[in-house]
């Protein structure tokens, strides 16, 4: 670790600290924004922002309010993000061309993409992300090297040494400060900080300088003796913890002065690191920030997204206040107000026992009896806004009450409630798209990460097409492309159960038929992967056996003699080989694989003619007969 000392390092750590300042302070009504989004999911919808610039809750005008809530802003929440989590990960890597090296590094990549998600659980990261993305506005991936992850590699006197690999965190929005609030894109801001408290035992560890500790608010970064007094509603706006630092990374972006970025980190008073941004994770072999956005909505000129919560606000408030003072209401109904003469009966008794039933009520001789006053019935006019207000509640947020509640009209048919559901999914775009871009992003920069660190070969192990583990040894070279493309379209308007009945129609319409009109090896597998049943069927394991090896082949020809299997399913293997042969710029490779093509030809006219049942009834081929 570079050790940084004297008049330049106290220059480094003041002017950090005096720019991660000014950030704080400009970004802080955005903050209790945050702060009063968070009360509300949770339920403590009595808080309000006051003008002293903090979230606190206020209390009741009389002793005999009701103060319930009937907190829709959650179930509205938990039902958008149940449909983000449909969302897969599924991403592949687009080859530079058709060429099967190409092809061949290509799906590799994707190999490689997958199994770093699986490892770094990315659909869990993508949960808890969309779930502070649906509450505050926005979240944040950081993906950086990890060089304490992946396989021993050798003893050093601190202990194991290991390879290396890619690490992905979620940063919550209150750790993000972009130099200008008004910038609306990551790669826009000259600079980023990336504030985070951490526990000075492991500062020590990962920069290996000891810093003083003190107790920080987790939420805020600021010390807890700073006098500021948070609301107690929310357990993790009040979070102090203890031997705590901040650490402050600042992220400069490259210049002409700076063709490699600058990046600051600041502990404290002590500077840990300062120096050029460590990842080529950029367009074109630059270096970039290693932050990835996601939002919930977008706020025009902010660098931060808006909450749907901010909109329900006012809403909830009004439901609360409805439904409370009806209740009220109702409480005057059942219990009664009455009225009594002065002096005639003993009130002490009376306000403490009530009118029970059976009760003996003595009054005063000569003394009216007390009576209870009309209090007519509950106004219609309640229920009327009940409803209104639930009406705008699926207005403003989208969701209905056929994704709430699972309610459908009576006599529905099932493209009405089909059209509905699309309808809900539709308002989701925005969301759906941030997190779709989130996900290609952060592959391509675990992609970049490993062409600038894996220059030794290395071993990655993941699942193959049919479910068995494969090994990969690779290195840098052997990862070109970083061109990413989804597997398939956005699964809230492209779901499953309608990609299968459209594979069925094409069925029944004969697209996928050969010239002899029956379905190929082939195709039966596609269809089968499409329809999600890859697996499904174990003779297809044995197509796809067939066709790896053909492949297989492919990148053999030229190097050694391949011979025809009489096992081989020759329709398979030609049909590989002829997509080989079309691509074929060498004569003489091409003329290799032309014979063997025949080869595969002959051995199958053989087979024929041995199973003439087979061929002529069962088979795919027809042969005449007079």
């Amino acid at each position: 670790m570079t050790k940084f000392n004297g008049k330049f390092s106290e220059d480094i750590v003041k002017e950090v600290r005096k720019d991660f300042e000014r950030r704080r302070q400009e970004r802080k009504p955005l903050e209790l924004q945050w702060r009063l989004n968070m009360n509300f999911f949770s339920g403590n919808q009595y808080a309000e922002i006051t003008p002293v610039g903090d979230v606190e809750q206020y209390g009741k005008q009389y002793y005999w309010q009701e103060r319930e809530v009937y907190n829709h802003i959650a179930s509205i929440v938990e039902t958008r993000l149940s449909k983000l989590n449909r969302l897969k990960c599924g991403i592949s890597v687009r080859p530079f061309s058709s060429d099967d090296s190409d092809v061949q590094t290509a799906k590799l990549s994707t190999q490689i993409v997958k199994a770093l998600c699986e490892e770094n659980d990315l659909p869990r990261l993508l949960n808890e992300a969309s779930s502070w993305s649906e509450v505050t506005g926005s979240c944040f991936f950081k993906t950086v090297w990890a060089g304490e992850k992946g396989r021993v590699i050798g003893q050093s006197k601190k202990g194991e040494v290991r390879e290396g690999d890619v690490d992905i965190s979620v940063v919550p929005p209150y750790e993000i400060f972009p130099d200008n609030i008004g910038t609306s894109n990551i790669d826009d801001c000259m600079s980023i900080i990336h504030a985070k408290a951490y526990h000075v035992d492991e500062i020590k560890d990962i920069w290996g300088v000891e810093v003083n500790g003190e107790d920080v608010n987790v939420f805020s970064l600021d010390s807890a003796q700073s006098g500021i007094v948070y609301d107690n509603s929310f357990n993790t706006l009040n979070g102090v913890a203890h031997d705590m630092c901040v650490v402050i990374e600042r992220y400069s972006r490259p210049t002409a002065d700076k063709p490699n970025g600058e990046l600051s980190i600041v502990a404290g008073d002590k500077l840990l690191y300062h120096g050029d941004l460590p990842y080529i994770n950029g367009v074109n072999e630059s270096r970039g920030y290693p932050f990835t956005r996601i939002i919930c909505l977008d706020k025009l000129g902010c660098f931060y997204g808006s909450s749907i919560i901010e909109r329900l606000i006012p809403l909830q408030r009004a439901y609360n206040a409805v439904k409370n003072r009806k209740h009220e209401f109702i409480n005057r109904l059942s219990m009664g107000v009455l009225s009594i003469e002065d002096g005639s009966v003993d009130t002490d008794n009376l306000e403490e026992e009530g009118l029970s039933p059976g009760k003996v009520l003595i009054y005063r001789q000569g003394s009216t009896p007390p009576k209870l006053l009309e209090s007519g019935r509950v106004p219609v006019d309640f229920q009327y806004e009940e409803e209104r207000i639930l009406s705008e509640f699926t207005t403003i947020s989208g969701v209905s009450e056929l994704s709430k509640y699972s309610n459908v009209f009576n006599q529905m048919s099932g493209k009405a409630i089909g059209l509905l559901v699309e309808q809900d999914d539709t308002r989701l775009s925005i969301a759906t798209t941030s997190l779709r871009m989130g996900i290609k992003r952060i592959c391509e920069q675990m992609l970049r990460l490993y062409k600038q660190f894996c220059q030794s070969k290395r071993m990655k192990r993941f699942s193959g097409d049919n479910g068995e583990v494969e090994l990969a040894y690779f290195t840098a070279s052997d990862l070109q492309s970083d061109d990413l493309v989804f597997d398939n379209e956005n699964e809230l308007t492209d779901t499953l159960e309608n990609k299968r009945n459209m594979v069925i129609e094409l069925v029944k319409m004969g697209i996928f038929n050969d010239e002899s009109g029956a379905i190929s090896s082939r195709n039966k597998l596609k269809i089968l992967e499409i329809l999600g049943f890859g697996n499904w069927e174990s003779s297809r394991d044995i197509d796809e056996s067939h066709r790896k090896k053909a492949m297989k082949e492919n990148l053999d020809f030229g190097k050694e003699d391949v011979q025809v299997a009489e096992y081989d399913d020759h329709d398979l293997h030609i049909d590989e080989h002829l997509k080989r042969l079309l691509e074929e710029k060498d004569e003489n490779l091409a003329s290799i694989i032309d014979e063997h093509i025949k080869q595969h030809k002959m051995m199958k006219t053989i087979d024929m003619a041995q199973s003439p049942d087979e061929g002529g009834q069962n088979g795919n081929a027809i042969i005449p007969t007079n």
